[in-house]
C-alpha cells in the first residue's frame, strides 16, 4: 500500500473537526456519514481498551476514537477504501496505533485471534440486496448493500474476535431490528444499550444504535432517550454540535 499523503485524483482531505483531525476521501467511494460519528460517540470504549472496527471504511472511527483506546484494529474489503484508510492513520500521525488491514471479515478467523479485542465497533452495510437502488459506483454499493457480508456475517465475526464481556456497537437501520435482536443471541451477545436517532423531532427515527455484552446474562436492555439530530430550523441540536463544535458549544453556553 501507498505511504504518501499526496492526494490521488479525484481525493480530497475533509476536516474531521476533532482534535484537529484530517481525512482523506474519494468522491468516488463511500464517503462517512453522521452513522459514523454517532457510533463513535455511542460506544462503550474503556482508556486503554484493544478494539476492532469491522468494515473501517477510510478508517473514520478508528479516528475519532483514537484518543480513548490504546490500540486498534480496522478491517476493510475494499482495497481502494483500505489504502487510503492506511493514508489517513499515517496523515494523523497514528500509524502505530491503529493498524488497517484490507481483507474480508466473512474470513474473519484469518486476521485475528478469537477473543482478543475488548471491544467491536461496525458500521456495515445496511440494506438487503434487493432493496434500494444499487449505485453504479461499486465501492458506494459494496458499502450501503449486504454485497460482501450480511448483518449475520457481521454480528458473528464480531462475536468470535470479543474477549468474555467485551461489548459490540453497532449502527444500523430501525426497521431491521428485529433481525439484529436475533442475531446477537445467536452468536450469544446480550443487548444492553439501545438508542434511537431522529433527523428531527417531528420525524420517525432513521437509525439505531445497539450494544451488546459477549456472553452477557439477558435482560436489562437500557433505552436511552431519543436523539433528535436537527432544530426545526435546520440547526444542530446541542448533542450534535458537542460532537462537532465544542468549542463553539462552550463559546455559547458562556453567553
Amino acid at each position: 500500500m501507498k505511504t504518501t499523503f499526496e492526494l490521488n485524483e479525484n481525493e480530497r482531505i475533509d476536516d474531521l473537526l476533532a482534535g484537529g483531525l484530517k481525512i482523506i476521501q474519494h468522491k468516488n467511494e463511500f464517503c462517512f456519514s453522521l452513522d459514523a460519528v454517532l457510533l463513535a460517540h455511542f460506544a462503550t470504549v474503556r482508556k486503554n481498551s484493544y478494539g476492532l472496527d469491522l468494515g473501517t471504511g477510510t478508517g473514520v472511527i478508528p479516528l475519532l476514537l483514537s484518543p480513548r483506546v490504546r490500540k486498534m484494529e480496522a478491517l476493510e474489503i475494499n482495497p481502494v477504501t483500505a489504502e487510503i484508510a492506511v493514508r489517513n492513520m499515517q496523515l494523523n500521525n497514528l500509524a502505530d496505533k491503529i493498524r488497517v488491514q484490507q481483507g474480508d471479515l466473512c474470513r474473519i478467523e484469518q486476521y485475528y485471534k478469537a477473543g482478543s479485542m475488548d471491544f467491536v465497533v461496525s458500521n456495515p452495510p445496511y440494506r438487503q440486496i434487493n432493496q434500494g437502488q444499487l449505485n453504479l459506483l461499486d465501492g458506494v454499493a459494496r458499502a450501503r448493500h449486504e454485497i460482501t457480508a450480511k448483518l449475520d456475517d457481521v454480528v458473528r465475526a464480531a462475536s468470535y474476535v470479543l474477549k468474555y464481556r467485551g461489548r459490540f456497537a453497532m449502527v444500523h437501520l430501525p426497521e431491521r431490528l428485529g433481525e439484529i435482536m436475533v442475531a446477537f443471541h445467536k452468536y450469544k451477545i446480550a443487548a444492553k444499550r439501545l438508542r434511537l436517532v431522529q433527523p428531527k423531532r417531528d420525524k420517525s427515527p432513521n437509525i439505531v444504535l445497539i450494544e451488546g455484552v459477549k456472553d452477557g446474562a439477558p435482560g436489562g436492555l437500557k433505552v436511552e432517550p431519543v436523539l433528535v439530530v436537527h432544530k426545526d430550523n435546520g440547526d444542530y441540536t446541542k448533542p450534535l454540535l458537542a460532537y462537532y463544535y465544542p468549542d463553539r458549544l462552550a463559546e455559547m453556553e458562556g453567553r
